[in-house]
This record gives structure tokens, C-alpha cells and sequence, in this order.
């Protein structure tokens, strides 16, 4: 009787391992979270400001330039907004544009005390051009850039840059076979200058690569 008891004890345990096996098998695996990049921000999909920059002019005194629009890109709007934390003063301005945004950076090109903000746009594919706001008296007030004096050799390509304060302007030369006065290879710049809210625009020395 014992020997019966015994068997029929090892059976029942058989059948209950073998049952737990079974639904061991048949369970399905937990999922498992996919992994997301470091830093990766969900809302970057769906972020309507294709470019932003926080521009500190001073301490206290930030300016922030955001471009926005859906569909096209060269087309929608732009927003600039001043925040002045030791005056607790802000102020906006919102402007169309046709064009993309590259860049934005702040000057006193011509050391009045009121800072410029300059916004460079791609007008085409390989077309820049800046749009410049004096804020002054509380206010953005709007500069008009003035376009290149001459376009000899001009095939785009322009480039902004800044040295000891000054504003330049260049680009290659893309010169015409009938036009030996420039040849292709070397580069035109122009020379920025700002007086009473008025840029006036100059032509260096012609410079090789």
C-alpha cells in the first residue's frame, strides 16, 4: 500500500511539472520597452520652429529669433522676442519671409548703443541676404540692407563674415568668358559700413582663395 501510495505521489508531481512546462511554453514574452536615443526629444517631429537661436547681447538682455511655417520652407514667418530680465521688460515682433533661415547673430556696427540683430535668409538655392532690426526706443526698428553694387562674376554662394567689428560681404567669381576683368578662381568682397541707420557698401581689393 505504501509502495502504491508512493508511485501515485511521483506520478502526481510528474504531471504537475509537466503542466507547468507546458504554460511555460505557451506564455507569451513579456515586451520588451524600445530604446531611445540619449537626449532624443519626442516633440522634434512636430516642432514647427525650423531654426531657433537664443542670442545673449548682454547680461540680462537675451533675444531670441525663431522661424516658423508648414509646407513650403522658404515661405511662412519669423518671431523675435527681446527679453530683458533686469528691466523686466520683453517685447516680440512678428514679420513674413520668403526665404530660409541660416543664421541670426546681434552687432553695434555702428556703436550708438542699440543692438542690431541680423537674420540671414536663403532666398534660393545658393542665394543669402541678410534682414537687419535696430532695437531702439523700445522697439525693433527694421534697416534696409542694401543688395550688392555690382554682380560681376556673381553666381552665388555669398558669405557673411566679421572681422574687427566690420561687416563683410563675398562671394566667387564665376567669370564670363567675354569679361577678362575678372577670372574665375578669385573672390569679390564688400565692405559694410553702418552711419545713422544707413548702410553704405564698398568694394575691396580683389582677393585669390
Amino acid at each position: 500500500m505504501k509502495v502504491f501510495k508512493s508511485i501515485y505521489s511521483y506520478q502526481h508531481t510528474l504531471l504537475f511539472a509537466a503542466l507547468l512546462l507546458c504554460f511555460g511554453c505557451t506564455e507569451p514574452k513579456p515586451q520588451v520597452p524600445r530604446e531611445e536615443k540619449p537626449g532624443a526629444d519626442k516633440r522634434a517631429a512636430n516642432n514647427p520652429f525650423k531654426f531657433y537661436k537664443s542670442i545673449e547681447v548682454k547680461p540680462g538682455l537675451t533675444i531670441e529669433v525663431l522661424q516658423w511655417g508648414k509646407g513650403v520652407d522658404s515661405i511662412g514667418g519669423y518671431l523675435i522676442l527681446m527679453s530683458d530680465s533686469a528691466r523686466n521688460n520683453f517685447r516680440s515682433l512678428a514679420a513674413e519671409r520668403e526665404g530660409i533661415i541660416t543664421d541670426a547673430w546681434n552687432m553695434d556696427l555702428d556703436t550708438d548703443g542699440n543692438p542690431e540683430i541680423y537674420i540671414q535668409l536663403l532666398s534660393k538655392k545658393n542665394v543669402s541676404d541678410l534682414t537687419v532690426y535696430e532695437f531702439s526706443g523700445n522697439n525693433f526698428n527694421k534697416i534696409t540692407f542694401p543688395g550688392l553694387p555690382s554682380k560681376k562674376g556673381y553666381a552665388g554662394d555669398d558669405r557673411f563674415t566679421i572681422k574687427n567689428g566690420d561687416l563683410y560681404r563675398s562671394y566667387p567669381v564665376q567669370a564670363d568668358p567675354a569679361d577678362t576683368t575678372l577670372k574665375t578662381g578669385t573672390t569679390r568682397e564688400f565692405l559694410y559700413v553702418l552711419r545713422g541707420n544707413r548702410f553704405s557698401v564698398g568694394e575691396v581689393d580683389e582677393k585669390k582663395p
